[in-house]
Formats: C-alpha cells, structure tokens, sequence
C-alpha cells in the first residue's frame, strides 16, 4: 500500500475513533459528520490506487459506485450506507433542530466502520 493509500485510509480510521468519542460523550449529531467523512476518505483511499480523485463529493461518491460497486468488488449494500451516511451529513451539517438518536447515531458508526474494514481488506489484498 502506498503512502498516500495508507494516509487516506488512517484519516478514515481517526475520524471512525473521533466519532466514537463523540458518541460516548453524548455528541451525536456530530458524530454523524465524522461517520460521513471516515467513509468518503475510505473511499478516497480506494480510489487513490487508481490515482483518481475528485473536487466534489458526487464524483468520488459516483466513482466507487460504478467501479468498485457495480463490479462486484465491493457489497452492494455499501451504496446504500454511502447515501445514507450523505443524508444524514446533509441534515445535521444544515438543517434546523435536527435530533439525532443514540441508536441512530451508532449505527452510522457501524457503517462506517464496516465500510472502512471492507476498504482496508480491499487494500491489503491488491
């Protein structure tokens, strides 16, 4: 794994721990920016080894999907967690008297958790 790979996907895992931190201090709506971006840079880390990157979101985000999802390289249901993760991110970031639950909150965490573990055995296989 190249060094810029490597920086990528540790910048995933420090916001993975970041938002953990928040969720045990009861910072939930925050953890959720956090969860949103360990998975864009997991996915920025996939695409480096392509030495591919974007200056918006959509395209990073439309890259994984149709080259690293769509082909079977990556579970499908990662697509769902992605636009998820983004919706949620938009509502906290924007949006008014936005709630976010525990529950909720630690389920994104889960995500980008799984997320980022499926990225690293991507990487380490490769």
């Amino acid at each position: 794994m190249d060094d810029y790979v490597k920086y990528r996907l540790d910048t995933a895992k420090e916001r993975i721990d970041a938002a953990n931190d928040l969720i045990e201090t009861g910072h939930y709506k925050d953890s959720i920016n956090r969860t949103y971006y360990a998975i864009f840079a997991a996915m920025r880390a996939v695409l480096a080894t392509r030495k591919v990157d974007f200056s918006k979101h959509s395209g990073v985000i439309g890259y994984f999907r149709k080259e690293f999802i769509k082909t079977g390289i990556f579970d499908v249901k990662y697509s769902d967690y992605i636009k998820e993760a983004s919706f949620f991110r938009n509502d906290c970031d924007y949006q008014d008297f936005v709630i976010v639950s525990k529950e909720e909150a630690i389920n994104q965490l889960n995500h980008a958790e799984e997320l980022y573990n499926a990225a690293k055995d991507y990487l380490n296989s490769i």
